[in-house]
């Protein structure tokens, strides 16, 4: 069965939280459009939250399946 693609908006959240997590600028935001671009800065304050917190590597695991599931 093929996997269908995620949203633009999804897929920047998801990568504005990478760059987050891993403690990156947020000048790096890619995206121009207001929507999207309000989406990847979303999930790099996320991302940076976490990261300061301390959920990374390891102790992160259980936030990412609580967000599946």
């Amino acid at each position: 069965m093929r996997r269908h693609k995620r949203s633009k908006v999804e897929r920047a959240f998801q990568k504005g939280y990478q760059i987050g997590i891993s403690g990156r600028s947020r000048d790096l935001c890619p995206h121009g459009q207001d929507e999207i671009k309000q989406s990847w800065l979303n999930g790099w304050r996320e991302g940076w939250s976490d990261q300061w917190d301390g959920y990374t590597g390891v102790s992160g695991v259980h936030k990412i399946y609580s967000k599946r599931y």
